[in-house]
């Protein structure tokens, strides 16, 4: 029986970046980027204007007639439950293995994190066409956490990923009918993920294991908007992968005989992950005065996540992840309840790309749809106040997952998970 700590490395390097690959809606994608959005699940944001569409299109701001300046923050409560369904443990104990129940807390009640995500855009008019654009995002931002003694701890104790996204925009309106947008973004990546690591007897107390690391990736994003008839406005546009690479300290505690004292280390790593792409299509369309429907499909490539490829001092390895690429679709609409308030409504489908063989307890994903409603107040013909709230029922899904852990132990993860949530959202939109 031998131990490496190449491998107690590459043990550890793989668990942060499955962290990161499943943190929220569509695995790791949090599409609260828009008040204003929210309020109709999303359905019409690539085909409408103003500096809270920035996320969804590079062009919603060409041609606006003045400057102007959005922000807003979504508080997102979240509620579930994690069960055990069998679990086990088999460790590498002469001649054939000892396998045992994982044992521990067989439940855990809300271990994905209450969190507010916050935005940011601006757009400055520099003449008719013309367009510049400025906005901060944070698409992917997850916490979970278990206690020491959950049956999930050899998987996931602490998973954290935070990011932002600084897009700057050009749009330019190329006819009264067209509009171009091109932007480029530097994101921001901080991870930390700790989880147990078991020893050879069940008697000794489990081991430790962490990693935090962080680090700047590049993307760009272009898009269109064109208006056949004054009512109807079609949108498109493309968000690029990001191809991101997190450089950290990985850390080993706790491993005991007859595990080699020196199995316990810190060392310099990093990982490499790619969040998927992103290609929208959508229509906003005034069907009178008062009445706008809208309607939006996305295909998401999260095929892009194939792989997590780990680099240390004396090697690497690469660990398969199987994720599929996805379509999600909206329908919602606007209602003009009076010439200061607007009222608004929205409903989404939106499938997990997670296989049904490999899904884990950080954050198992699964189907879901929302329900959402919203208003806007024009307290000011240049202010504009946005809120929304969402409702996200989950799918009941399952954990299934076999691993073999750096102290050559092997946990067959099985679990039942049900989970809703609940978003309010608060926005304001100012223009001068």
């Amino acid at each position: 029986m031998s131990f490496s700590r190449n491998r107690l490395a590459a043990g550890v390097a793989f668990g942060v970046l499955v962290a990161a690959s499943q943190a929220s809606a569509s695995a790791f994608y949090l599409q609260e980027q828009s008040v204003r959005g929210a309020g109709r699940a999303y359905s019409g944001e690539v085909a409408d204007r103003g500096a809270a569409s920035l996320w969804w299109n590079p062009a919603s701001i060409a041609g606006l007639e003045s400057n102007e300046v959005y922000g807003g923050l979504h508080a997102i409560q979240v509620d579930s439950d994690v069960n055990d369904s069998g679990s086990t443990i088999t460790r590498p104990v002469p001649p054939a293995g000892l396998t045992t129940p994982v044992g521990g807390d067989l439940r855990t009640s809300k271990p994905i994190k209450d969190g507010v995500v916050p935005n940011f855009a601006s757009a400055w008019r520099i003449n008719d066409q013309l367009t510049l654009g400025l906005s901060v995002a944070a698409p992917y931002n997850f916490t979970t956490e278990y206690g020491p003694r959950s049956w999930t701890r050899y998987d996931a104790l602490k998973s954290r990923l935070t990011t932002a996204d600084l897009q700057g925009t050009v749009a330019y309106r190329v006819t009264d009918k067209l509009d171009l947008g091109v932007g480029v973004s530097a994101v921001y990546a901080d991870a930390e993920l700790t989880n147990a690591l078991p020893n050879i007897s069940p008697l000794q107390p489990d081991g430790y294991q962490s990693l935090k690391g962080d680090g700047w990736a590049y993307g760009w994003t272009v898009g269109a908007q064109y208006r056949p008839t004054p009512a109807l406005t079609l949108g498109a546009s493309y968000r690029a992968k990001v191809e991101q690479t997190l450089k950290g300290d990985i850390a080993v505690s706790g491993l005991q005989a007859p595990i080699p004292a020196a199995s316990n280390f810190k060392t310099a790593g990093e990982a490499e992950i790619t969040t998927p792409w992103m290609a929208i299509i959508g229509a906003r369309w005034a069907i009178n005065d008062r009445v706008t429907l809208n309607g939006s499909v996305s295909r998401i490539g999260w095929s892009e996540f194939d792989a997590i490829r780990v680099k240390y001092a004396s090697g690497g390895s690469v660990s398969d992840q199987d994720y599929k690429d996805i379509t999600t679709a909206a329908v919602g609409v606007d209602y003009q309840a009076s010439p200061r308030l607007t009222l608004r409504a929205g409903v989404q489908y939106d499938p997990t790309p997670t296989p049904d063989i490999g899904r884990t307890a950080r954050v198992p994903d699964g189907d879901r749809m929302m329900y959402a409603a919203g208003a806007t107040w024009a307290a000011k013909p240049n202010l504009k106040l946005d809120a929304a709230i969402s409702y996200i029922g989950f799918d009941d899904t399952k954990i299934s997952r076999t691993d073999l852990t750096a102290t050559s132990s092997t946990v067959n993860l099985r679990g039942d998970v049900t989970g809703s949530a609940v978003v309010m959202s608060t926005g304001v939109r100012y223009s001068f």
